[in-house]
């Protein structure tokens, strides 16, 4: 309860600080359950399509959104830049290698899906379909472990310059952090296959997740544990760790419990707030810091890290006039892409063609 005790952080002079503090996070979050899809269909790809033409119309569930949703990564990183620059330059200098193996990954997804779809041959074809496939481990698995290895605590001095060595950024917990990034972002992808496919594929996609799902309660266990010897989290921020923790869980059986009722969309919904569990997670437990430092008094704190005041309510001002424009956007381009998938190669597509 000690949290809830002690003198508020909130006051007139750092509530635009800590606004941006939540909409990045509220960004980060966006992006991991809109392009948690996109990972996982990719994923998808190889693990559950039986040949070429499978592979195809699973990247086609996405074609319309993949390039929508990277934005929302972008997003965040500007805010981040303009909103907290010292935050920004911390973490992207001291993630650099990391970041770039992030952003190959990501540009291999992205090309893809233009040069499978022109691809002359079906081994060309397949070369890009396996690019699609390694770029959409590669990116969730290390935004997966640069964010888990963020929160334990990272060699930086007086200045804010990040020191971190290789077991400073590879370790337990942030292997795992990876892992788990990468697992729910399949199970989410394959949710939304699910809502995208003919019937007869959309439970065979339900009935992957449902056993899938069997392997998330142990791994979730273990993130827990390492989380608690790892960083402070359950000791500095208790009730709040333990709040979303337990909530991460109940959508964690939301999503099982949906997969085996065959409620595709539950499913979809369940997952994606998993993904977004993970961010809320980790932005908890990182307040007031923005970096935590092994040495606690070198910390980051958003308070100290942010921009001026009226840079800050220039920035609000934007926000409130272009977020809704954007987030009708996104509302539409899924609604008008709502329709169910066929197959150029199926029974169903080639009499409905001979039928015109």
């Amino acid at each position: 309860m000690s949290e809830f005790l002690a003198k508020p952080l909130i006051d007139g002079g750092n509530f635009l600080q800590l606004l941006w503090f939540f909409v990045i996070a509220l960004v980060f979050a966006i992006f991991l359950f809109l392009e948690g899809v996109d990972f996982g269909v990719g994923m998808a790809t190889r693990v559950l399509a039986h040949n070429g033409d499978e592979r195809a119309l699973y990247m086609r569930a996405v074609g319309p959104h993949w390039d929508g949703n990277e934005v929302w990564l972008i997003t965040g990183g500007g805010a981040m830049f303009a909103s907290f620059p010292l935050w920004y330059a911390s973490l992207f200098s001291g993630y650099y290698l990391l970041l770039f193996i992030v952003l190959v990954g990501l540009i291999l997804r992205g090309v893809s899906f233009e040069f499978a779809s022109h691809a002359v041959t079906d081994r060309e074809r397949s070369v890009w379909q396996w690019a699609n496939f390694a770029g959409s481990v590669i990116a969730p698995f290390g935004l997966g472990m640069m964010l888990t290895s963020l929160i334990q605590g990272v060699p930086m001095d007086e200045k804010g310059n990040v020191y971190a060595g290789f077991f400073d950024v590879v370790n337990w917990l942030s292997i795992v952090g990876g892992v788990a990034v990468v697992f729910f972002s399949f199970v989410h992808g394959v949710h939304f296959l699910s809502l995208k496919l003919d019937k007869e594929s959309s439970l065979r996609m339900l009935d992957t997740t449902k056993k899938v799902y069997w392997f998330a309660y142990p791994a979730l266990v273990v993130f827990v544990i390492l989380a608690f010897f790892f960083t402070d989290f359950y000791q500095r921020r208790t009730w709040s760790t333990l709040l979303i923790t337990v909530v991460i869980l109940a959508a964690t059986i939301c999503g099982h419990v949906s997969a085996y009722k065959k409620r595709g969309g539950f499913a979809f919904v369940a997952s994606g707030l998993t993904l977004a569990g993970i961010i809320a997670f980790i932005f908890n437990g990182l307040f007031p810091n923005v970096m935590i430092a092994t040495d606690p008094a070198r910390s980051l704190k958003f308070a100290t890290a942010s921009s001026t005041q009226y840079t800050l309510g220039i920035m609000t001002i934007v926000l409130c006039c272009l977020l809704p424009i954007v987030l009708i956007y996104f509302v539409w381009s899924y609604y008008i892409q709502r329709k169910r998938l066929i197959s150029d190669s199926s029974p169903a597509s080639i009499k409905a063609a001979l039928s015109e």
